[in-house]
Parts: structure tokens; sequence; C-alpha cells
């Protein structure tokens, strides 16, 4: 048999996971400053947008104006069809710059036009090229208008089938953490903290090296084909800091959902020299309870001396059953075709008032082919009916 001899001095073959994070259109460039202002390191910035004026004011390093040709510079107009376009027109350049890359997150704000439109064609490019695709995007704040919300929605649901996960934030949900005090303009820029976080939060796990190590192949693992995927940070201090840091993170008042019933979770625990391996076990003890008993749970620790007397938790979760999603969106969709019936035929009248009047009158059937044709004529967008 032959004898191997290895030098130790010989250099190892190194590689680290290369992160790329596009901001699509204006809300996405605004949360690419906001990561860039805040340290995020150890990934590579680019920023997309059809507005050539508001793409110069980006502090991204790398930027790509889509739709030249269509837009002159001058922005979507607030059409997603436009955004789409555009990124149909700058797709060879889009790949150019994905190229690479083994991790893709694709942020940005839904309602508009560029963001919205042109999000998933990016999605599509990253996952053709093989990279792990990560959307990270924030729904409209109610006083945004119908029309921004019902735009925001179709291109959730688009972006949704381009990505491996999608992080999805609503803004209307920072009013319960915000003061009544906060301008405008700060509640925006609070929105783009949490789109900084969403990604700092998977990408700091990949890319900061811990004593329970999570590496990419572990992210890689839990959020590969998730569909949607929740994220919630928590920190604390004092005694039973690490209980109280993974409650607050599974309670997220940013948080969708809860994190009950899924299959795939990532556990990240940030501290100082001070954390301890109780500390860490009565953490995960919280995240066990919630999870299924057959979820795919990855844990990692992590000291970093800047979090004195502080733990931080992130928690990524994935997996959630399809039935229960599905059931909660039959509610939903139930409950909005309900208000929007009998509001167009009575008016705005009290919860009380319309069974009333469902009491004393024959029930109405509304065949499904009749609503689902209605429904596409009414809710979807222009540019994505063509695509039908």
């Amino acid at each position: 048999m032959e004898e191997q001899i290895f030098d130790s001095n010989s250099k190892l073959n190194v590689s680290f996971a290369n992160i790329k994070v596009f901001g699509v259109g204006g809300a996405g460039c605004n949360a690419i400053n906001r990561m860039i202002e805040g340290n995020l390191t150890n990934v590579e910035f680019w920023a997309v947008n059809t507005d050539a004026q508001a793409l110069q004011f980006c502090s991204a390093p790398n930027k790509i104006q889509i739709g030249s040709k269509l837009t002159k510079g001058l922005g979507a107009g607030g059409n997603p069809s436009i955004g789409l376009k555009a990124a149909e027109e700058s797709r060879d350049e889009m790949a150019a710059a994905i190229e690479g890359a083994d991790m893709v997150f694709i942020t940005n704000g839904m309602g508009g036009g560029t963001g919205t439109g042109a999000a998933s064609i990016v999605a599509e490019i990253a996952r053709d090229l093989g990279a792990l695709t990560v959307g990270v995007c924030t729904r409209p704040f109610t006083f945004e208008g119908r029309r921004r919300i019902s735009q925001a929605e179709q291109g959730i649901e688009s972006l949704k089938q381009k990505v491996d996960a999608l992080i999805t934030i609503p803004n209307d949900k920072l009013l319960q953490v915000i003061e009544r005090r906060t301008s405008v303009h700060d509640a925006f820029k609070q929105a783009d903290d949490v789109l900084l976080q969403g990604v700092q939060g998977i990408s700091d796990i990949i890319t900061i090296p811990g004593l329970i190590n999570v590496d990419f192949a572990d992210v890689k693992n839990i959020m590969s084909l998730a569909g949607s995927a929740l994220m919630g940070i928590g920190r604390a201090t004092g005694e039973g800091r690490s209980t109280e840091a993974a409650r607050k993170a599974i309670e997220s008042p940013l948080l969708e959902t809860t994190i009950n019933g899924a299959s795939g979770i990532i556990f990240n625990v940030t501290g100082g020299p001070d954390l301890t391996l109780h500390e860490v076990h009565e953490a995960a003890g919280l995240i066990y309870e919630l999870a299924q008993d057959d979820a795919n749970i990855i844990i990692g620790a992590v000291i970093d001396p800047k979090f004195q007397s502080e733990v931080q938790i992130t928690v990524i979760a994935t997996g959630f059953s399809m039935q229960a999603q599905a059931l909660e969106k039959q509610k939903a969709q139930s409950k909005e075709f309900t208000k929007e019936f009998f509001g167009a035929v009575n008016g705005a009248v009290h919860e009380k008032a319309e069974e009333k009047v469902i009491d004393s009158k024959p029930k109405i059937i509304v065949d499904d082919k009749v609503r689902r044709k209605a429904s596409d004529i009414l809710d979807i967008p222009e540019f994505l009916r063509g695509r039908k």
C-alpha cells in the first residue's frame, strides 16, 4: 500500500460561500443603503432599478439599470408590468452579475412597479444558475392604498414561485412596535431595518464561525424549496436572558404567523464569552416544543465579544404543513369574498346587520368558475394576466 504524506505547511484549499444581495426597486435600494450603513459584511451588494436618478443615489458598489430602452431611465411608474418587461430586457446583464453566487438574497418592497415586477425575474435567473435563492420582501402599509396592496399580493405570489424560500414582513406589523409619534420617514426606515435583519440573520449564520458551527450546506438543506419561511430575532439581558431572547424571536410581532409545526428550523445563539451551555440548552428547549416531532433542527452557537452580557437568538423556520397553510388561505379568501360581496350589496354595514340580511333571504350561490373569472379580471394586474 502506497504511503501518503501530507505536508502540514501546504495551503488548504479554502473556499467561502459567495453571497450576493440584490436590492430591487426603490425600497430594495433603500434597504441596500441601510445594510451598508449597518456594516453588513461578507456579502456582495447589487442595486437594480429602472430609475436612473434613484440608482445614482444608492450606496451599492454594483448597480444595474434595467429596461433603459423601455423606460429611458425614468422608472416604472408604479406599474409592475413595466418592471417585469424591464427585467426581461436586461436579463443578460443580471445573469452576468449573479454568475458564481452560491446564495442570492432578493430584497424589495412589494406594491410598486420595479420591485414587484422585476424581483421574480431576478429570482428566476438566480435559481437557473444554481444559487440558493431567498426573497426578503415587505408588504405595503394599509395607508398606501388598495391598488398597491393588491399589486403586492400578486407580486408576492409570483416571487414565491421563483425562490427557494420567501420571508415576507407586513409593514403594518411595525405599527405594533413603533411609538405613535414616529414619523413616516422613520417608519419606513424601520421597515428597511427589518429587511436588514432578515438578510443579516441568515448571512451571519453562514459567514461567522461558531462553537457549534452552522455552515452553508446546513442552511441550504433547510431552505432549499422551502416555500414560505419565517424569521425572528430576539435579544435579552439579565436573568433568564436566553429563554427570553428565544421567546422574543418566536413571538415577534413582525412574523405573519407562528413557527408552530415547522419541519425545518435553523436556531442560532450569539452571546459574549459568558454564554453558558445551559443557556443554549434552555433556549433550544423552547424551539423543540413548537416544532414537529421529526423536524430537522440545526443549532448553532457563536461567541462574539460585542455581546457583553447580552444574548441574541435568530430562528429561521421553514417547511410548514401545506394543509394548514391552505386552510388559513381558504379562511382568508372566504372572509374577504363575504366582506366584498355584502359590502357591494348593502353598503357599509355592521356584521350583525349583515347576518340578519343573510338569514332573511334565500342563500345566494356563486359558481366557482364565475367567481374565479371575475377575480381574474378585477384583481390580477396586467403584468400577470398576460402570462396565463
